[in-house]
């Protein structure tokens, strides 16, 4: 999720070990712990676009690194408090923000390999959207009214909001994936993969994507008391035969776009325009395919040059109306009792 999202949840199960006297003290470890796992995007290249790609969420975010992460995070802070905290009770606090990260970011779509280096598998539970203020805001303030009134009381209820908020989302998710199931028999297609996200700061309107024969269907559905959906885009699947027939076999680029296929869970798709190799799973609007990145192919660049690396320039005002007629449901009119 974002940095701030991170930091607070920290910081809210850090306060949670703490007293009176130094609840501040142990809110700004956890804060602080619970950005730290994201310092793996310093681990880039200029000329590798996919290198950041590969080590974003993975060492630092698995479950095995947690106790070697908090040690690290609190030999770094403790001479600084060690007149008023013990170092363990600073590696306490410093484990319990640093242990939030992985699997908050694990709620997402992005992916993270929470069991490395026993699996490179990218876990991806999609219960909740990458930025959702609904869910940061109030954590934020009970955090703040802990340190205010040095009563941890308030951080408990951060956690049980952040329970809540996150169990929600496991709710939405298996009544949008009803719909989105339902959406596909209706058109005769028999889903053979099928993946759910939340748009944008919400858990009400979600994008699916599902493949039929040759082909990846989007759609947005929208979850409130009822189910309904906009119809959306499709596209077909990429084909090195079909797209990009005179790519070489052992150039950079084709291994580039096996290593954009493992990050995007093989949901790759193809923008002819642009000679681009995208993420079907990422757009501004949940219906549509416009692509948010990906890697544009040369046939001219040598063999051992890498891919470009694409992304979109952003919200425009129309796509912004767009989403928040969605959103409120005036976009979306067919119905699913679910």
């Amino acid at each position: 999720m974002d940095p701030i999202s991170q930091a607070t949840v920290g910081a809210a199960f850090a306060q949670s070990i703490a007293n009176k006297n130094n609840i501040v003290k142990l809110g700004i470890i956890g804060f602080l712990s619970g950005l730290v796992p994201d310092l793996d995007v310093l681990i880039r290249s200029s000329t590798d676009p996919i290198l950041s790609l590969e080590y974003h969420r993975q060492f630092s975010h698995s479950l095995f690194f947690i106790p070697f992460g908090a040690l690290i995070v609190a030999l770094v802070i403790f001479p600084l408090v060690k007149r008023s905290l013990s170092l363990k009770t600073v590696y306490l606090a410093s484990f319990l923000g640093y242990a939030t990260h992985g699997l908050l970011d694990a709620c997402t779509s992005y992916g993270t390999l929470l069991f490395w280096p026993f699996s490179n598998e990218r876990v991806t539970w999609n219960n909740i959207s990458i930025v959702d203020p609904l869910f940061t805001i109030p954590i934020l303030i009970l955090v703040g009214a802990a340190i205010k009134t040095r009563k941890r009381l308030f951080s408990f209820f951060a956690i049980g909001w952040i329970i809540f908020y996150l169990s929600l989302g496991f709710v939405q998710y298996e009544r949008t994936l009803s719909a989105a199931n339902e959406l596909a028999y209706s058109r005769g297609h028999n889903p053979q993969r099928l993946t759910l996200k939340p748009s944008f700061g919400n858990l009400i309107l979600w994008k699916s994507i599902y493949q039929h024969e040759e082909m990846f269907y989007v759609d947005a559905v929208r979850t409130v008391q009822s189910s309904t959906w906009c119809s959306g885009e499709s596209i077909r699947i990429f084909d090195y035969q079909f797209h990009l027939p005179n790519l070489d076999k052992d150039s950079q680029q084709r291994k580039d776009i096996e290593r954009f296929r493992w990050f995007s869970q093989d949901y790759l798709g193809f923008d002819k325009e642009k000679n681009l190799v995208t993420d079907v799973r990422y757009s501004m609007i949940p219906s549509q395919i416009a692509p948010m990145w990906g890697l544009v192919i040369d046939n001219q660049r040598d063999t051992n040059e890498h891919a470009i690396w694409w992304t979109s320039r952003g919200l425009e005002n129309r796509q912004l109306d767009l989403f928040k007629e969605m959103l409120s449901g005036k976009k979306c009119g067919s119905s699913f009792l679910f």
